[in-house]
């Protein structure tokens, strides 16, 4: 039984209902039933991992998501992570979390990862660090691409929440799964599979989504012609971010 986890999903699905989200999601007959996968999710909104959660749901199945220690040490949300045994990642440690994920998922869990590491500030897929493969890979199991779309109309990075009622379409896709071979260039070669089909989820999903008002184009690419910043752009934002979080001047 998973008391706090059932718990939370439904208090999740009154404030989903009561924001009037909108949930489109394909591809739920690729999640296994038993047995352990990763998750392999883009990053393009605070409530992403609520979202991808969902879609494990037909299958009957739970997500463990990877997610930053200090959220633990939250008063509040620190006992709801350790009751839905989430994995703390601490960036400093890194091995640490890394044998938790995998230990999970050869224990059949589904362990759900955000590949690019952070939110995505241009809406485009950043570069994949190599870490959800190689736990893929070192569990034996395999690796399900899946992407959301809609999620940074509701909460994103320099951006508002919108957390009332905004009736947002949310679109959610899971690919067919990604198996991992041994070694080093099969690693390579499996992230670099993930990032294309992830890529092509993405885009089919911006494609089919309903257009935005003019008044939303911050949340658009500018591949699309939004005012979203180009990922050269964004990435530059986030190196700048971290040389403020490490109290080091620009270069």
């Amino acid at each position: 039984m998973e008391p706090v986890y059932i718990t939370v999903i439904g208090a999740a699905r009154v404030l989903f209902a009561a924001q009037g989200l909108k949930f489109r999601i394909r591809g739920a007959e690729n999640v296994p039933r038993t047995g352990g996968a990763v998750f392999a999710i883009n990053h393009t909104g605070y409530m992403d991992f609520t979202y991808a959660g969902l879609a494990a749901r037909p299958a009957g199945r739970l997500v463990r998501f990877m997610a930053k220690e200090s959220i633990w040490r939250n008063k509040v949300a620190g006992p709801l992570m350790r009751g839905m045994k989430h994995i703390p990642v601490d960036r400093e440690a890194g091995a640490t979390s890394f044998r938790a994920a995998v230990d999970a998922l050869k224990a059949g869990e589904i362990v759900g990862v955000f590949p690019e590491a952070t939110i995505s500030r241009s809406f485009e897929l950043k570069d994949f660090k190599s870490g959800t493969v190689r736990m893929a890979q070192a569990a034996g199991v395999p690796v399900l691409p899946v992407t959301i779309w809609g999620s940074q109309r509701v909460w994103t990075k320099g951006h508002p929440k919108r957390m009332g009622r905004t009736n947002v379409p949310i679109f959610i896709t899971i690919g067919e799964p990604i198996a991992v071979g041994k070694g080093s260039a099969a690693a390579e070669e499996a992230n670099a599979l993930l990032r294309e089909r992830m890529t092509a989820q993405l885009h089919a999903d911006q494609d089919a989504y309903p257009q935005l008002p003019p008044s939303e184009r911050h949340f658009l690419p500018a591949r699309l012609g939004g005012t979203a910043p180009t990922l050269e752009e964004a990435n530059a934002l986030d190196e700048d971010e971290v040389r403020r979080r490490r109290g080091a001047a620009p270069a």
